[in-house]
């Protein structure tokens, strides 16, 4: 029996169709190959190409002539800039109630269409009628668009890789975001979103969580390139659905809202908070300050002229675009937690120079913050531009994974809404103040990190449900902790050990442990479990 195929392709070619563009030979061996894996990527250059273009021209004559309001008023200029991410909330808080029920592809079609609505609106603003009302209507639609796309894609990337790529995937899916901005710059492109997705499998994991188990193995054997009937297409589906077992859930189609808060061996709400942490962190930490301000900075802060201004703004979305593709090289070699401490050092000292040249206020001293506006840009694109889409995605088990990305996804909006409103601001009123306040926060983030983000690299996502289960067994007591058991930093460092200590698994030795971890019983199988998982619920209480 041939393997399944979709759009006429399995296994190695299919995966790359419903990834993201792969820019290296090694993973991609032709055009047909390249076009197809626009289909996810695009969602995120659409995201990218939203921050340029605001960038560009927010401060442009053009846009202030045709907006008035926004002509020299630093409030309005950040409210008609962070109302995107309103609309952003919005659409990450559908996903959170819906996205279980519209599945993976379902999701990233409706939010396709509705960010062509958003954008359709946004054009068609005349001076004669109420433009700037209208713009911040079509800014808004479009922003639920991408919400549902940014809550949904990384997910459904997850879902469909292999362990040995899927780091490097999700780390070009949000390295994607630096050239859609590089593109607003320079030129005007049109991305079609939705339609490949028409031919596409939905996530096989979201099929198996939903009954629907026929299809699931379907999908299975086609992104691996496998017949149906075999030994590994079986195993990698008992797998799944084992670890849909273990998270107390089976046998419903969809999970309640109350599961992410609980603990237990699964450690849903530690793993959600993970995910939340990363991408609050990402924009605290003062990126859209600099990639949607960069012109105003420049003007207010350096004191460079408006054409001056824009020019260096493309200057540095190139910079940004370069260095956004170095995790694509590391990420699998230097692992999720090196990247997060070295771009937060990166990022701190880069505002440390910034705000140390521009107290002085001389011209030969804003050159050194020019410098250090560069270097922030690099540190972040290589680092915490990717890592927190790939953390969220991966780090939460099977049966929370859509909700708890939805979460972050939220959090993620909500502070960059916080922080796009307020840099004008901050940059009007206190100066250099503003680069302080942000080389602080950064600094904040190094223990955080440090203590509680385990190591994901090299795992498969039910690999990182036994080193969730050890830890949690190892602050009890009980169970085969190992050596993990600890008192660091909110007692998180025992992950951070479960994870260093547990040694790489096949997948012949991940349903092996997860039986000795406690995580599936010995000859109980899915069907017990779906009968176990309601008495193992009580279990899960808040107690980490």
């Amino acid at each position: 029996m041939a393997p399944p195929r979709f759009m006429g392709l399995t296994g190695r070619p299919l995966s790359l169709a419903v990834s993201i563009v792969a820019t290296t030979g090694k993973s991609l061996k032709s055009a047909h190959e390249f076009t197809l894996t626009l289909s996810v990527t695009s969602g995120f250059l659409l995201f990218g190409y939203d921050q340029g273009v605001m960038s560009g021209i927010i401060a442009a004559p053009a846009f202030t002539d045709l907006f008035t309001a926004t002509k020299g008023n630093s409030t309005m200029q950040g409210f008609v800039t962070a109302i995107y991410e309103i609309g952003c909330l919005f659409g990450a808080i559908f996903i959170l109630a819906f996205g279980d029920f519209l599945g993976r592809r379902r999701a990233i079609m409706m939010g396709g269409s509705i960010m062509i609505l958003g954008v359709i609106i946004q054009v068609t603003a005349e001076r004669t009628a109420t433009p700037l009302a209208q713009f911040i209507i079509g800014r808004t639609i479009t922003g639920v668009g991408n919400g549902i796309n940014t809550s949904t894609i990384p997910t459904y990337q997850a879902e469909c890789s292999k362990t040995s790529n899927r780091g490097l995937l999700i780390c070009i899916e949000g390295g994607i975001i630096a050239f859609g901005t590089l593109i607003a710059y320079w030129i005007i492109f049109a991305l079609v979103l939705v339609i490949p997705l028409i031919w596409l499998p939905e996530s096989p994991r979201w099929l198996l969580t939903r009954g629907r188990d026929a299809e699931g193995e379907i999908v299975i054997a086609a992104l691996r390139g496998l017949e149906m009937d075999s030994k590994e297409c079986q195993l990698q589906k008992q797998i799944i659905l084992d670890s849909i077992a273990a998270s107390g859930y089976a046998g419903r189609k969809g999970t309640p809202l109350k599961a992410v808060f609980t603990n237990g061996k699964p450690q849903h709400f530690r793993r959600m908070m993970l995910g939340v942490s990363s991408q609050i962190m990402q924009q605290v930490g003062g990126c859209n300050a600099v990639i949607y301000y960069f012109p105003i900075l420049f003007e207010q802060s350096i004191g460079q002229s408006p054409q001056i201004s824009l020019l260096l703004g493309g200057v540095n979305m190139i910079v940004y675009s370069i260095f956004a593709t170095v995790s694509w090289f590391i990420i699998e070699r230097a692992g999720r937690r090196k990247l997060f401490l070295w771009g937060t050092v990166g990022q701190c000292l880069s505002m440390v120079l910034v705000f140390s040249c521009l107290i002085p206020g001389t011209e030969a001293a804003a050159k050194g913050a020019a410098v250090g506006l560069f270097t922030y840009i690099a540190s972040f694109g290589a680092t915490w531009l990717p890592l927190p889409w790939l953390y969220p995605a991966e780090i939460n088990p099977i049966k929370t994974r859509q909700k708890a990305n939805a979460m972050s996804t939220c959090s993620n909006w909500l502070f960059n809404f916080l922080i796009v409103m307020i840099t004008p601001i901050m940059v009007s009123n206190i100066g250099w103040g503003t680069y302080l306040f942000f080389a602080v926060v950064n600094a904040c983030f190094l223990p955080i990190i440090y203590y509680t983000y385990p190591e994901t690299k090299q795992r498969s996502l039910e690999e990182i449900d036994i080193i969730f289960a050890k830890g949690w067994l190892a602050g009890r007591g009980e169970g085969d902790g190992g050596t993990v058991g600890g008192s660091g930093f909110w007692k998180g460092d025992r992950y951070v050990r479960a994870a260093r200590e547990l040694p790489f698994l096949t997948d012949e030795d991940v349903e092996v442990e997860a039986r000795r971890q406690g995580l599936v019983q010995d000859g109980e199988g899915v069907e017990g479990l779906r009968v176990r998982g309601v008495r193992d619920e009580e279990e899960k209480d808040l107690v980490v």
